[in-house]
């Protein structure tokens, strides 16, 4: 692999963990939301803290699960 595409692939992890966590704070903000009843009220608070739950785990686990699976694929493509 040239230094090139190891750049380009190593940009690309970059924007998905970007991506991943942006999405994860919408979730927790979106929670937030709805437990004080700005945010679809009707279904308020089980929907909100459904949404804050997956949110902070979502933060914190999935780029771990995203570096796992990279190095998965990595230790795959050398055998």
């Amino acid at each position: 692999m040239t230094p090139v595409e190891k750049e380009q692939r190593a940009f690309g992890r970059f924007q998905i963990l970007n991506i991943s966590r942006f999405v994860a704070v919408g979730f927790v903000m979106a929670g937030a939301a709805n437990i004080v009843g700005k945010f679809m009220p009707e279904y308020s608070p089980i929907l909100g803290y459904t949404l804050l739950v997956i949110g902070v785990v979502d933060f914190f686990l999935m780029p771990v699960a995203l570096k796992k699976m990279w190095a998965q694929q990595a230790g795959d493509e050398q055998k």
